[in-house]
């Protein structure tokens, strides 16, 4: 949840399209040589949750899309290797998606690029493709050497008109748009516009560079996982912290965020996403190498109902803890460990009633107490302030009283016992 403040030419074949689309659909037996990269099975080295279009707050790029538009997106990964792999999704269109040519560099100042870095990406040997309506689709692998850390840029060129865009919302990361065709440009000149969310790209994976393991981390939320309230394009979100602290120990590892500011367990949210339940399967299940998911969600799904219009039915603490069964029977079912974490503080904020208070309280005894979880992490302790245990304490408060800022971030990620993970 947020507040109103925070404001891809070559034909392809329809062998070649269903060839790079159904990647992710394999039977599990037939998908091992498919998930193969160079030195190792892929894994994820940064993801993000997907949205349909909506501007809730300020105008962004979803709700027009894109036409004869160059598009820069900058990420960090969270783990290395020697190859990389990116992934698109028109999960939220409703006309194919012709992507005219795509590529991965390393990244430079703003929309720069390091010069001689860009690598061309082809899918399915092909430099475009079409992603069908509600796709999803990975570009083949490329050789590209890649640190823990390091940020790299992928490039979009949308030839033709895509209509509205399957997009992520709060990025707190700036990407870049230009006119024309700009993929291989290694300025950043030609980038004249900006915005705050991703558009389309879904997933970079990487493979080499360590033997695999299962030992990727999903952190799964709504805005206080998606990184709300921390300073744009500084990588401090709490996993961002997460991912730092355990390339600091020696040991970098995958660490994919997949909140979405506003979403809800138990209710879909037209600008925040599906709801948990029905959306876990999608964003999490589906992602290489993971072992771990850490859970945290649900102060939306008290609060929702209190907006003035747009908003979601009541939910109670019952429907609340059936919905963290359901995210955690999903995990285990695929042998996933599940970490809950209490939700944090809302005092002073625009959910601070006793209802809600009380609600809140109510849940996080169960997260303490129940066993349902593997493990658990108490955010809430974590960013209290110990004279008023309501309240997010002031210096790691972002300044709406609900979301931390980087300081608070950094307290969660510190707050998750490494061993635990």
């Amino acid at each position: 949840m947020t507040t109103s403040n925070l404001t891809k030419s070559l034909r392809l074949t329809t062998v070649a399209v269903v060839s790079a689309a159904v990647l992710t659909a394999l039977p599990s037996g037939a998908a091992v040589a498919a998930e193969q990269g160079h030195g190792g099975a892929w894994r994820g080295a940064w993801a993000t949750s997907v949205q349909q279009p909506a501007a809730p707050f300020a105008p962004n790029w979803s709700t027009d899309g894109f036409s004869d538009h160059t598009v820069r997106q900058v990420v960090r990964v969270t783990t290395g290797g020697t190859k990389a792999r990116i992934e698109l999704s028109n999960r939220y269109g409703t006309t194919p998606l012709k992507i005219t040519g795509a590529t991965v560099a390393r990244t430079a100042e703003g929309g720069a690029v390091q010069a001689g870095s860009a690598r061309q990406l082809s899918f399915g040997g092909a430099r475009s493709v079409t992603v069908p309506a509600g796709g999803t689709i990975f570009s083949d692998g490329v050789p590209f050497t890649v640190e823990a850390l390091e940020s790299v840029t992928v490039t979009l060129y949308l030839a033709e008109q895509t209509g509205p865009a399957t997009f992520h919302h709060f990025a707190g990361a700036t990407s870049y748009r230009a006119k024309g065709d700009h993929r291989s440009d290694d300025s950043g000149s030609a980038f004249t516009e900006t915005s705050t969310s991703w558009y389309y790209l879904s997933g970079v994976e990487v493979s080499g560079g360590q033997a695999p393991r299962r030992n990727g981390i999903v952190t799964f939320g709504d805005s206080i996982t998606d990184g709300v309230g921390g300073t744009n394009d500084a990588d401090n979100r709490y996993p961002d912290e997460l991912a730092e602290r355990l390339a600091a120990a020696g040991k970098p590892r995958s660490v994919l965020n997949h909140g979405i500011g506003g979403n809800q367990v138990t209710n879909d949210w037209e600008w925040a996403g599906e709801k948990a339940v029905a959306r876990f399967k999608k964003d999490v299940l589906t992602e290489r190498g993971v072992g771990t998911v850490v859970l945290l969600e649900g102060i939306n799904d008290f609060g929702g109902s209190t907006f003035p219009s747009g908003g979601t039915p009541e939910v109670s603490v019952d429907e609340l803890i059936q919905g963290h069964r359901s995210l955690i029977r999903q995990a285990h079912a695929k042998g996933i460990k599940v970490i809950g974490a209490t939700l944090t503080p809302v005092k002073g904020s625009f959910y601070d009633t006793p209802a809600i208070e009380a609600k809140r309280d109510a849940f996080n005894a169960w997260v303490r107490t129940s066993g349902a979880y593997d493990a658990v992490v108490d955010f809430d302790r974590a960013v209290a302030d110990p004279a008023d245990p309501d309240r997010i304490l002031p210096a790691y408060d972002s300044g709406d009283h609900l979301h931390p800022g980087d300081a608070g971030y950094k307290a969660m990620a510190e707050a998750l016992d490494i061993d635990a993970l």
